[in-house]
């Protein structure tokens, strides 16, 4: 069992190490130089910070397909605000508030409406995606240059130091793996994911952390569309077309289960790595993108069945 255990724990960084060391071997060693390997955590931390938010929800027993949309929600309401006059904290925090708000109306939905959330979040996706291209009147929104536009930025540029985004994505997954590990609320979260009418028995209010959990992953996304709008510098409401796939399996790479109950941060970060080592070799080896789409449909299939394969294991 301890064997399994570090197996299911671990295997993930074993994967990433061998993708490095595989695509080190055939670009060569630039693949993992300093500049390169921050390239990718450049690239990570928008997939990192939404999949946060996924973990706290896959570990309660949830999904949420609405993330990709989000994401290019908060980058039309980021430029909009910066556009309009306001200043970059209120253009990050007005971006946060309004995805939250959609992430408490989808918990909200699945909690009065009594649907699964696969199907609630799967509307919301098209609603919000439509929410986007409607205040973005089906274009790119400009935006004039602001502090916001360097959070994804090498400092520097020569690569040696992090951006400050990438260290904002390393703090907040301290503060969720704090929460979901050392707080009643997290607790409570992986009770619902693991049995809910159990959960419901104990007295834990479930209603009211679905609720919770999905506004938390609204704001872990706004606040990686605000990433993404620092990498584009305009507002896009076409840009995560399908972003939701990956950060659902880099949190089961990391060793979530579909089924609830389970999910680590540090598994989650493995993951999104993982997922961008392989999306980055691949355009650097110059493969085409159906090869990378091949590719990256193969991981998520992959990451199903090894979330199946951890069920029947675990009995």
């Amino acid at each position: 069992m301890k064997a399994r255990r570090w197996l299911d724990e671990g295997g993930v960084f074993i994967a990433l190490a061998v993708i490095l060391l595989l695509f080190g071997l055939l670009i060569g060693p630039r693949f993992v130089s300093g500049a390169n390997l921050e390239l990718m955590a450049r690239h990570a931390a928008v997939v990192c910070v939404a999949a946060l938010g996924m973990t706290m929800v896959i570990a309660s027993g949830g999904i949420d397909l609405s993330v990709g949309s989000v994401v290019a929600l908060s980058t039309v309401v980021t430029a909009l605000l910066l556009g309009g006059g306001a200043s970059p904290i209120v253009a990050l925090g007005g971006a946060v508030i309004a995805c939250a708000a959609f992430g408490a109306v989808n918990g909200l939905l699945i909690t009065r409406l009594h649907v699964v959330p696969f199907i609630v979040t799967l509307g919301t996706m098209l609603l919000i995606r439509g929410a986007a291209k409607g205040l973005a009147s089906e274009r790119r929104v400009e935006a004039p240059a602001s502090w916001l536009n360097d959070l994804m930025r090498s400092v520097g540029g020569t690569g040696a130091l992090l951006p400050l985004g990438v260290w904002m994505t390393l703090g907040l997954a301290v503060i969720v793996a704090a929460v979901l590990h050392y707080t009643k609320f997290g607790r409570h979260l992986f009770a619902m994911g693991s049995n809910e009418r159990t959960a419901r028995l104990c007295g834990v209010r479930v209603d009211r952390a679905k609720v919770a959990v999905y506004t938390l992953a609204g704001a872990l996304a706004g606040l990686a569309g605000v990433m993404e709008f620092a990498k584009l510098s305009v507002g896009d409401p076409t840009v995560s077309v399908g972003l939701e796939l990956s950060v659902i399996a880099a949190v089961i790479i990391g060793g979530g289960s579909l089924s609830g109950g389970r999910g680590t941060v540090t598994g989650t970060l493995a993951g999104a790595a993982l997922m961008t080592a392989i999306q980055v070799g691949c355009s650097q080896q110059g493969l085409p993108n159906w090869v990378q789409e091949i590719v990256t449909g193969t991981i998520i299939v992959g990451a199903v069945g090894l979330d199946r394969w951890r069920r029947r294991v675990s009995g």
